[in-house]
């Protein structure tokens, strides 16, 4: 990593920090929290700012983005649809062949051991893409 991606990963991280601040309502807490599950699940996952605004979370590929509407939290796996998924946290975007997306309403939560799953699965799927290439 030279330096001037250390330099957009550290401003991505503090847009992301601005976003979750700026919230100040359950969306900005519930955002946070899964953030957190994801760092936990893998420490050496990168977090970028694209497409004008949206957190994103990535490792050798794109792991899930982090949107925020007026009633609900979404974060969407760019590749859930081959991620195992046996406690069914996938709750939108089943239709696809590619993406599935988790919508969390405000007052649910989120088994976070489930769902650190869901994120292993993705980081994991990612590397052996990055393997073949």
């Amino acid at each position: 990593m030279n330096k001037s991606d250390a330099t957009q990963v550290q401003s991505a991280s503090e847009l992301i920090s601005k976003r979750i601040a700026e919230l100040g309502d359950w969306r900005g807490e519930t955002l946070s929290r899964m953030r957190k599950l994801i760092k936990e699940a893998d420490r050496d996952v990168v977090e970028e700012w694209k497409w004008r605004g949206v957190p994103v979370w990535s490792r050798n590929g794109l792991i899930c983005t982090g949107e925020t509407y007026k009633s609900v939290v979404k974060l969407t796996f760019a590749k859930g649809a081959t991620i195992p998924d046996p406690s069914r946290l996938f709750n939108s975007s089943l239709e696809g062949n590619t993406r599935r997306a988790i919508d969390i309403h405000e007052g649910e939560q989120v088994d976070a051991g489930a769902f650190k799953a869901l994120v292993k699965a993705a980081v994991a799927q990612n590397g052996q893409a990055a393997k073949k290439r």
